[in-house]
């Protein structure tokens, strides 16, 4: 964890600038289409899944300036649906960056375009790994700059989540 002004270092050749966590903040919208929905006229979860791996993937090459690819989903919570006619709005960003890999969070929203009433219908915890554009292999990611009290919770919370990830993927690895 970095704090104050960005600083640079050098990892494994590569010139490393911390970067704070609202460099890396994205956001994406569309309106929900009759293709995009079920036979309730309720969006999609596969599109949903579909739009926050791009909406993540944003946040975590702004941070990495690199290629990302995505290694695991750890948390996707559908809390509310999203209508036929809503705008479904996602917002991203880099919560805790490790080595070659960082977390992004991303929260989806809904907002009602007759009503303005606005509803957080998703919460979700992306993993992904930088790659080398040359070699295509793991590369070092630039440490993060936190500047809040939110962003150090989720600088915490991240670190937990990444604990569960690692015992999952031993454990079925065993099997």
């Amino acid at each position: 964890m970095a704090k104050g002004k960005a600083k640079s270092e050098r990892m494994n050749g590569w010139e490393m600038k911390a970067k704070p966590v609202s460099a890396s903040a994205s956001a994406m919208a569309e309106v929900v289409l009759p293709a995009q929905t079920n036979v309730l006229g309720k969006l999609l979860g596969g599109h949903v899944m579909h739009m926050v791996d791009i909406v993540a993937a944003m946040a975590a090459s702004r941070h990495a300036n690199s290629y990302m690819v995505t290694a695991s989903v750890d948390y996707i919570d559908f809390k509310n649906p999203v209508n036929l006619g809503e705008i479904v709005m996602l917002k991203s960003q880099v919560n805790r960056v490790f080595h070659t890999s960082l977390e992004v969070g991303v929260a989806v929203h809904s907002e009602n375009l007759l009503t303005g009433e606005r509803k957080q219908t998703t919460t979700a915890y992306v993993t992904f790994v930088a790659i080398d554009e040359v070699t295509r292999k793991p590369r070092p990611v630039p440490p993060l700059i936190l500047k809040t009290a939110e962003e150090r919770r989720r600088w915490r919370e991240a670190a937990k989540r990444r604990q569960m990830r690692l015992a999952h993927r031993k454990t079925d690895a065993k099997k």
